[in-house]
């Protein structure tokens, strides 16, 4: 037989790792981790010195609220530290009813269901919607998490050119009657382009061909539409979405994700998602928290308000600077192509050495040669750091390409 180890093969773990190690290295691809505390006011704390933080999904400024905080603190007195189990033994509390409810307001759903994080909503839920014989679209640009559901279904998998419309109708045009099942996957704001799905042409052609959609609105939700509901209501698309996904943990500030739909997706959910089967309930007090942010979210709309304004704000600077930015004409987040992943993680630390945290994104979280800074914006960024921010940027840009 080929290609078994044999006795003098052996090599120790760490010895074989340290070297992939390395490689990553050297191009570029290794990741670390930082400490951050105290966020405050769009800044944070990171190894004892206060910096402003570009880089965060903390888009309304609530991640580190005081009200959002008591919220959480008096059901953490009442309730303690965990729901003690999978909700569907005996973790599920009168309060995770409670948001639930709420978020299928908030999102013009029948019904929502809670979830730890959006990744385990995504290789749950698109698992026990499509399988062998079914098939599914998705763009390009999907989330790891959905590429990962995707891939965990088993069913065939088409993918489109990004946001191709044309190109998914002539997809789903060769496909029409071969498979049981066709499901759509997209989200709403692409979280590292930017941009948007146009959820407005997706739904006709979706009926058309009688395909089910799935929406992925991690960082549309609290920023995005009239009244902050996200990327559905901005296309006026409210109610006509079969799958709405959503996260709490960035601009809502807590943590978590949840999925709506109607009434019998969610009953349906909850006897065949696995990631939620399978895993202990939200905590009380986080629930709890969240509830609290999504009122705030609500009633201080210049929270959504300031955030379009820093945005439209930065985006003008950097234009003027000589760069050039895609993604939505006014939306929070601002990537910006550099494409050689070390070259994008020198400028990273010349920025921090600045006093500005910004984020760098390398392969495999986009495609090679396509590394980029993501630069996000909170509410609470004085404009006069906006500014600041443009200003050392532009800099760095212009001395690092010298």
């Amino acid at each position: 037989m080929t290609g078994l180890m044999h006795a003098t093969d052996w090599r120790p773990m760490g010895e074989v790792l340290e070297e992939e190690l390395v490689a990553l290295q050297a191009a570029g691809l290794r990741r670390t981790l930082r400490a951050v505390q105290e966020r405050r006011a769009g800044t944070v704390l990171l190894n004892g010195e206060r910096i402003a933080d570009f880089a965060s999904n903390d888009y309304l400024g609530l991640a580190a609220d005081a009200r959002v905080a008591r919220a959480a603190s008096a059901v953490l007195q009442a309730e303690g530290t965990g729901a003690g189990a999978s909700r569907l033994i005996s973790g599920n509390h009168p309060i995770h009813d409670s948001l639930e409810r709420e978020l299928a307001r908030y999102k013009s759903c029948d019904s929502t269901l809670l979830f730890p994080s959006g990744y385990m909503v995504n290789i749950g839920v698109i698992p026990a919607l499509a399988g062998p014989g079914d098939v599914i679209y998705s763009d390009e640009l999907n989330h790891a998490s959905l590429v990962d559901g995707c891939r965990l279904s088993k069913a065939t998998l088409r993918i489109f050119p990004h946001a191709d419309i044309d190109a998914l109708r002539t997809a789903l045009a060769a496909d029409r009657g071969a498979f049981r099942r066709a499901l759509i996957v997209v989200e709403g704001i692409f979280s590292m382009d930017g941009d948007l799905f146009p959820l407005d042409a997706l739904v006709p052609l979706a009926r058309e061909f009688g395909a089910w959609t799935y929406v992925d609105d991690a960082h549309g939700t609290g920023v995005l539409g009239a009244t902050g509901r996200g990327t559905i209501e901005h296309f006026g698309m409210s109610g006509e979405i079969d799958v709405v996904v959503g996260t709490l943990g960035k601009a809502l500030g807590t943590s978590g994700a949840f999925v709506g739909g109607s009434q019998v997706l969610i009953e349906f959910l909850t006897s065949r998602a696995r990631s939620f089967i399978f895993t202990t309930g939200t905590p009380p007090a986080l629930a709890a928290a969240t509830l609290e942010a999504m009122r705030l979210s609500q009633v201080e709309s210049w929270r959504r308000s300031a955030v379009v304004d820093r945005a439209r704000h930065l985006r003008d600077r950097l234009r003027q600077g000589g760069r050039q930015i895609s993604g939505l004409a006014h939306g929070h987040i601002l990537p910006i192509l550099i494409g050689d992943p070390n070259h994008t993680m020198h400028i990273v630390a010349h920025m921090r050495r600045r006093g500005f945290l910004v984020g760098g994104v390398r392969p495999p979280t986009v495609a090679p040669g396509t590394s980029r800074l993501r630069v996000s914006v909170s509410a609470l960024h004085p404009p006069e750091l906006v500014d600041a921010l443009a200003a050392n940027l532009l800099d760095v840009l212009r001395g690092v390409s010298a």
